[in-house]
């Protein structure tokens, strides 16, 4: 339950040292820079607008250079890349970059170059091959396609929009009673048009051209200036020609490619000096002062105003929240920090409220492992995890949290698969009757679910009671801190006494023994107490329930709606059947699963075809029991425990520090 507490802090300092002040706090990284929307009378903005604009636009050069590599001579990655995070780069490094910036830029625009000559000479061999397509229906031709005829003589080529024979053709320029001074070739046609030649005389060109026209006929898009098999020839050798010089390009985009790296690395350095100006645009400045005013972790702030005050003249005050709302920076070890983005998807607790994570975390587990309970599948959870997390250190911190939570998922579904006696279903004992006609089995350590469904459903209904509770357990703590004693007597106390009243009550009756499978009775006088504690706390929640109101009817009907809450208590309790039902729905199918594999029997045939239906029907029976056992259970944190104490609406502590896309740059000190 650690919601880091923050402080404010105020910074004051000469002008002429704001550059360095700010690269100084982008560095460190731990302090939320608050800025006004309005700047105050007697202070003035600096305009970064222009260097601005030089850094975005470097970065977009940067970027276009990378993905010219990305596109041309991609480097070789594994399937796990996505994992392997940024790269760890040292400072010296990074001044190394700064340093030769102006060159590596002209390294960036050369690259830009050739990537843009790649892509026009693939649009050039893109359209000499839709010319050679359109030009081969003509190759046949023995003339070039511009030919015009002679002094009394015109010639034409093209396109009628049916298919023709020559001789269909000779019956269709009769029927249209073309003149008999004209001759009509059909060069080639196909299921949609016939390409042909017209030789007239000059004297009916006109009359011939209109009345081609009625026959929908058109020019070809491309005209040759020769021969058409030459006009194929000449673009084939223009297309090898490109395709020469694209490989000439790509063999020393090839050569340079380790350009790539350093052209990630000058990205990040312009992308970090943009955000820095963009909020050196932001800051109110005099003519001699410049001032910084956010929010910092207490436990930062000492450390953060001796090294400002050790290298600046500057004064740095802090000062505590008070009614503010304060942003929410959640701090965790690894075993409970791994489920805060299970809570900081439902929100992060405003300042009202207590970090839930460590609680979370503890019932997260718990519950997905129930869900799940496979000692084989959480076995190889944990050892893909953990090996995932060991050999990719540099890993996003969001995707590590969640390998995490999932390594620790997969030891809770171990040790309850143990309990259960759960081992890819009946592994053990399927596979030694068939293959070794001997029936080997591991017991579980408690019971069966399997066999003894309803003696589970009884303990998952104590898991939810537990859970349950101790979110309103939780609310009451935090009526407490806040010295909301009747609230903490009225809403959280008479609910106890109200409900482990109707419990005591429950327990005696046949319908729990029905579920049980045996009966309970209980001393006269549990029965009576449950029975008192049951009244007294409806009683107490009706009379209480609307004390806030002065009206009395009003106050009574609130409270007559607070009581009705009662059945959300009921309905939230049996949402915990869902654990039975997905423990039971990953025990029964692995075990139908292991029933087809060994149909086969024990032949070299069998075994082939056990281990084919074995790995191929786990791997989807874990996978989908997996997505399962996730979505339920943030179902279970989010609606039921969540929704006894939990709000959120905290804002996230969002510090000015070096926002990378590629790179992490190593701190020395």
């Amino acid at each position: 339950m650690s919601v880091t507490r923050m402080k404010k802090i105020n910074i004051c300092a000469l002008r002429d040292n704001r550059k360095q002040i700010l690269e100084l706090l982008q560095n460190l990284g731990v302090i939320e820079i608050n800025f006004n929307d309005k700047m105050p009378e007697g202070f003035e903005r600096m305009n970064t607008a222009t260097q601005i604009s030089v850094f975005d636009r470097n970065i977009t050069l940067a970027e276009n250079a990378i993905g010219v590599f990305e596109e041309h001579v991609p480097e070789k990655t594994s399937m796990f890349a996505s994992l392997e995070g940024k790269k760890d780069v040292s400072k010296d490094d990074l001044n190394d970059i700064i340093e030769r910036q102006t060159d590596i830029m002209l390294q960036v625009g050369s690259v830009i170059k050739q990537g843009k000559d790649i892509e026009e000479m693939k649009l050039e061999i893109s359209r000499c091959e839709d010319e050679i397509v359109a030009i081969e229906p003509w190759t046949s031709l023995n003339v070039a396609m511009n030919t015009r005829g002679t002094k009394t003589t015109d010639f034409v080529v093209g396109i009628l929009s049916s298919p023709y024979t020559q001789e269909q053709l000779n019956s269709l320029v009769e029927e249209k009673e073309f003149p008999k001074e004209c001759y009509f070739k059909v060069v080639s046609f196909d299921d949609y048009q016939t390409y042909i030649t017209v030789l007239m005389d000059k004297k009916n060109s006109e009359e011939v051209m209109k009345k081609l026209h009625d026959l929908d006929f058109t020019r070809p898009t491309i005209i040759t200036h020769h021969l058409p098999k030459e006009s194929i020839k000449r673009r084939l050798k223009r297309i090898e020609d490109y395709n020469k010089q694209i490989e000439e390009i790509t063999a020393d985009l090839e050569k340079q490619k380790d350009l790539a790296i350093t052209f990630k690395r000058i990205s990040d350095y312009y992308r970090i000096r943009a955000d820095k100006y963009r909020t050196l645009g932001r800051l109110d400045q005099t003519k001699h002062t410049f001032f910084i005013s956010g929010s910092i972790p207490e436990n930062r702030f000492d450390k953060v105003k001796e090294i400002l005050e050790s290298q600046f003249v500057v004064s740095v005050i802090g000062e505590e929240f008070k009614d503010e709302e304060a942003p929410v920076l959640l701090e965790n070890g690894k075993f409970t920090g791994a489920v805060e983005g299970v809570v900081t998807s439902f929100g992060f607790p405003n300042r009202l409220e207590i970090d839930p994570t460590a609680i979370t975390a503890f019932f997260y587990y718990f519950l997905f492992g129930i869900m799940l309970s496979d000692a084989g599948y959480g076995f190889i959870m944990f050892v893909a995890c953990f090996l995932a997390l060991k050999k990719f250190p540099n890993m996003e911190k969001s995707m590590a949290k969640s390998l995490r939570m999932f390594m620790y998922c997969g030891i809770s579904t171990l040790i309850w698969g143990i309990l259960f006696g759960g081992y890819f279903g009946d592994a053990i004992s399927v596979i030694s009757k068939t293959f070794f006609g001997k029936t080997v089995t591991i017991p579980p350590l408690w019971f069966e679910p399997i066999k003894k469904p309803m003696q589970m459903l009884i303990y998952c209904l104590i898991f939810g009671i537990i859970h349950l509770f101790t979110g309103l357990a939780i609310k009451g703590y935090m009526m407490l801190k806040q010295k909301d004693v009747a609230g903490f007597i009225c809403d959280i106390i008479l609910w106890y006494v109200m409900l482990i009243g109707l419990m005591l009550m429950l327990i005696p009756t046949d319908m729990f023994a029905s579920l049980l499978g045996a009966k309970l009775v209980f001393p006269p006088a549990v029965n009576m107490a449950a029975k008192i504690m049951a009244g007294a706390g409806a009683v107490g929640i009706l009379l209480t329930g609307g004390r806030g109101r002065k009206n009395p009817l009003k106050r009574l009907l609130l409270g007559a709606y607070s009581l009705y809450d009662v059945t959300s208590w009921l309905s939230d309790l049996l949402s915990y059947s869902r654990l039975l039902a997905l423990g039971l729905a990953t025990g029964v199918i692995a075990q139908v699963i292991n029933t087809m594999a060994s149909m086969g029997g024990k032949s070299i045939g069998g075994v082939i075809m056990f281990v084919l239906i074995f790995v191929i029907g786990h791997i989807f029976n874990m996978a989908v029991n997996l997505l399962g056992a996730y979505v339920h259970t943030n179902r279970l944190q989010f609606v039921e425990f969540f929704g006894k104490f939990y709000e959120g609406g905290g804002r996230e502590f969002s510090p000015f520090m070096e926002k990378t896309k590629y790179i992490k740059i190593k701190n020395e000190e």
